[in-house]
């Protein structure tokens, strides 16, 4: 086998490499940023939403979970929720905002992404469950989504690349 020498390789001015290489390094980051300002709209837009937090009602998280309680997959996890929907309610959209705001900033990456893969996996059992074809839900798409976050958290532009080195200086040296 004969090694030659690539003659696509592009690099930048600035000497910063293949950029394929920079496009790998960098392929995570439009999904951490669709899924984290995603997320911090939907905690938002549930919190300032009026209708939303009440037990009972149009447009009310109790109505809601009632209403697919018999289609869910876990009809238990339904129940739990109707113990206090408005509990719930706060709970998802705080959770939702917590998961956005760690996503954007990069701040314990892989616990947000794992808490985002939570909540999608949640509302897919209960919200999402008795979607005809399964692929018009979208919960199970955001739960996809966000497995590769879980995996390889955010190497770059985040506080998790700054706080690295000082945590690597704390524990000895491993990662």
């Amino acid at each position: 086998m004969t090694h030659g020498m690539r003659t696509d390789v592009y690099t930048s001015p600035a000497g910063g490499g293949d950029w394929r290489d920079n496009a790998a390094r960098y392929a995570l980051l439009p999904l951490r940023i669709f899924l984290g300002v995603t997320f911090v709209y939907a905690g938002l837009d549930k919190l300032t939403d009026s209708a939303f937090m009440k037990d009972a009602g149009a447009g009310s998280v109790g109505d809601m979970m009632r209403a697919v309680r018999d289609s869910s997959a876990v009809p238990a996890l339904v129940d739990l929720a109707l113990k206090s929907p408005a509990g719930f309610g706060y709970a998802i959209a705080l959770g939702e905002l917590a998961v956005g705001i760690g996503t954007l900033l990069g701040l314990l990456t892989r616990l947000a992404a794992l808490g985002g893969a939570l909540i999608s996996l949640s509302l897919w059992l209960t919200v999402s469950w008795a979607s005809d074809p399964y692929y018009y839900g979208n919960d199970l798409a955001y739960l996809m989504a966000w497995l590769p976050l879980v995996l390889a958290g955010a190497p770059l532009l985040s506080l998790d690349a700054v706080l690295r080195p000082r945590r690597r200086g704390r524990t000895g040296g491993y990662r």
